[in-house]
């Protein structure tokens, strides 16, 4: 799907964006009067019309628009303002369309477009997911959560990770992870999942995404993606082996105690592997800065903050820890802590050592305009093995 933004200003930008993404409505107003100056001008409503409201290009939730049409008109009303016509008209559809469909609840599923706006010009990349909007159907795998966000930042915002890497991901989702790392020209990605229907869905992701060759065992061939059907508890160690990662991810998966285990003896096996060195091949990406390098004059304006040289040290560390041994990338919301200080207990036991890299490695903020998305919740950790 491509979401062409380079003429537009910044917020008319978020504006689309966030219709793209199918952000609460009241959401889209706020930043719609934002383009107005503070109301919803006919040139807001002009722009609102062609490139959210009437397009073909793209998927339309017919019960989210009726909804949005339906704020867009009240706050326009409400100001005295003139609606143009075709917003009158295409609600009226709405409403009798919706209706007819039983307010829209054999529609369940939905295709959510996430826009990552890059900070050093018109670059973007769109990503369009079938989404579930209903938790009980393909299980919690068809929903869009917020770690797969902030974990697809991370890896758009510092591609030079994951550049050559056999990447494999526990617990894929809707794929919005997997999709990101094809930007960073992986070696190989491995997306596995262990609900069948999420990863039927995520299959479809993919191809909507223009990824092919998905199906089918693993193989070594260049840049490939391949989706498995792994559940954690019946994965074997010899099953698990002939992966051989360099790079685990996973978003939200730290959600249910009874899965732990499970999953950290998947992780285990991925990362106890061992890998020979090759100091050629460790990367050095430009400004970045070693953890043992000094700060020889603290008055030079040159220099860089403190905060900055935790961060820049961090990703090198980072990049050097991939080339060396398999790492893992877990990010997570802690909504329960004591499901978290399971997960820590059980690694601990398997010789795992966790980092927590949040606060120390900053990425760009890629997708502003989406209000729903905490940022702040998620926390990033690197996982390794710990050999005695």
């Amino acid at each position: 799907m491509e979401i062409c933004m380079e003429n537009m200003d910044i917020t008319r930008q978020y504006l689309v964006s966030a219709f793209l993404s199918m952000e609460h409505p009241q959401h889209l107003i706020s930043l719609a009067m934002k383009c107005g100056g503070g109301s919803i001008t006919p040139d807001v409503q002009h722009f609102i019309w062609a490139h959210c409201i009437n397009r073909t290009d793209v998927y339309h939730h017919e019960p989210y628009l009726k909804s949005v049409m339906k704020k867009l008109i009240r706050e326009i009303e409400s100001t005295d303002g003139n609606v143009l016509d075709e917003f009158y008209e295409r609600y009226a559809s709405y409403v009798v369309s919706v209706k007819e469909d039983g307010a829209g609840k054999g529609d369940s599923w939905v295709v959510k477009c996430i826009s990552f706006l890059f900070n050093d010009g018109p670059k973007q990349v769109s990503i369009p997911l079938r989404c579930s909007l209903n938790m009980l159907q393909g299980d919690t795998g068809c929903a869009l959560w917020p770690s797969s966000l902030f974990l697809s930042e991370f890896i758009l915002s510092h591609p030079e990770l994951f550049t050559s890497k056999s990447c494999f991901e526990v617990g894929s989702g809707v794929g919005l992870v997997g999709v990101c790392l094809q930007h960073a020209k992986p070696s190989q990605v491995i997306l596995t999942d262990g609900d069948a229907s999420t990863l039927a869905n995520q299959k479809i992701n993919l191809k909507m995404n223009k990824i092919g060759n998905i199906d089918g065992e693993v193989d070594c061939r260049s840049n490939a993606v391949r989706c498995i059907h792994l559940p954690w508890e019946s994965a074997t160690e010899s099953e698990l082996q002939q992966f051989m990662p360099d790079i685990v991810l996973g978003a939200d998966v730290i959600y249910d105690p009874s899965c732990i285990p499970h999953l950290v003896r998947v992780l285990t096996i991925l990362l106890r592997h061992k890998r020979p060195v090759d100091s050629k091949s460790c990367p050095n990406p430009k400004g970045l800065v070693r953890c043992t390098e000094k700060i020889d004059n603290e008055n030079d304006d040159s220099v860089k903050s403190d905060n900055a040289i935790v961060q820049a040290a961090t990703t090198k560390f980072l990049a050097e820890e991939t080339t060396s041994r398999p790492v893992a990338l877990i990010a997570s919301v802690i909504r329960n802590i004591d499901t978290f200080n399971c997960f820590l207990d059980t690694s601990r036991r398997a010789n795992l050592v966790i980092r927590d890299l949040t606060d120390s490695i900053k990425f760009s903020n890629m997708i502003p305009y989406m209000e729903s998305y905490k940022r702040s919740d998620v926390r990033l950790f690197m996982l390794s093995y710990l050999r005695k």
